[in-house]
């Protein structure tokens, strides 16, 4: 996972589609990135024959929707939001069905192979992308057929969804980095398996997200519930102990604490 490395350490030589591909490695151990590589290269191209010599954005973003969400029928996965496919740029290319942010993917890298400038959103909640050539400016909705939004019906919908109030801050609407949209796929992820209780995967996923927050003491906790799940109890203290380092005056101290009591225990009774 080289390039995933390289690009959550900010290196913008990486691609984005690269990177997302190598992240459904996780999911999908011997992925092989070209067919969907190629799939992204006829999806653009068979674009590029149809805008022609259409230059407009407006025109642009109708001509990508039709294709896109009308006859290819790309669409938001919303009777099982929560499987882990859905995180998987590979399966979403294959099933046309996936997230807000990987549905955001397929637009963004198409887009880039067409030299259009279109950027991702992350609204609390909700992902979208954004196409701004400085004449024309929209926001676009990829989960739900994408549908064209303002300012005000972004930050609508972040306040309907998470009851974040946006208004007065430009920077939530602004276009994020291939980094930002790497973590989120990784969270993402990383809830997908929580729910679907594959710890395993939960942990590989949860030391990705470490490597590059070492400091974040949520990740410690997470890796340490899923660590115990999986009985590495060892380990499952390393990251408990470390939760407790990295947020001291936590909420759930005492629980910990006692969570750490009772694994020093179990560890004592398998001496």
């Amino acid at each position: 996972m080289d390039a995933l490395r390289r690009a959550l350490q900010g290196d913008s030589s990486v691609t984005l589609d690269n990177a997302a591909l190598e992240l459904a490695r996780i999911e999908y151990p011997g992925l092989d990135p070209a067919p969907s590589l190629a799939e992204l290269d006829q999806i653009a191209a068979e674009l590029e024959v149809r805008l022609g010599s259409e230059t407009g954005g407006s025109r642009f973003v109708q001509i990508v929707n039709d294709y896109l969400f009308g006859e290819l029928q790309f669409r938001g996965n919303q009777a099982e939001y929560d499987d882990p496919r859905n995180s998987c740029l590979n399966q979403v290319l294959e099933r046309r069905i996936g997230l807000p942010i990987t549905l955001s993917v397929v637009y963004i890298e198409v887009a880039r192979r067409l030299n259009r400038p279109v950027f991702g959103v992350g609204l609390p909640g909700h992902f979208v992308v954004r196409y701004d050539d400085g004449v024309f400016s929209t926001y676009i909705d990829p989960f739900h057929g994408g549908k064209l939004l303002s300012e005000q019906d972004c930050v609508t919908m972040a306040r309907e969804i998470t009851g974040a109030d946006l208004s007065g801050d430009a920077s939530a609407l602004e276009p994020v980095s291939v980094r930002y949209i790497l973590v989120r796929m990784l969270n993402n992820l990383r809830a997908a398996y929580f729910r679907a209780r594959e710890f395993a995967k939960a942990v590989l996923v949860l030391d990705l997200l470490l490597e590059h927050f070492p400091s974040n003491p949520e990740y410690y906790k997470a890796r340490g519930v899923a660590r115990l799940k999986v009985r590495k109890l060892s380990a499952a203290r390393d990251d408990f102990r470390k939760y407790l380092k990295y947020s001291p005056q936590a909420q759930d101290r005492a629980e910990v604490t006692r969570q750490l009591q009772a694994i020093h225990q179990s560890l004592g009774r398998l001496n």
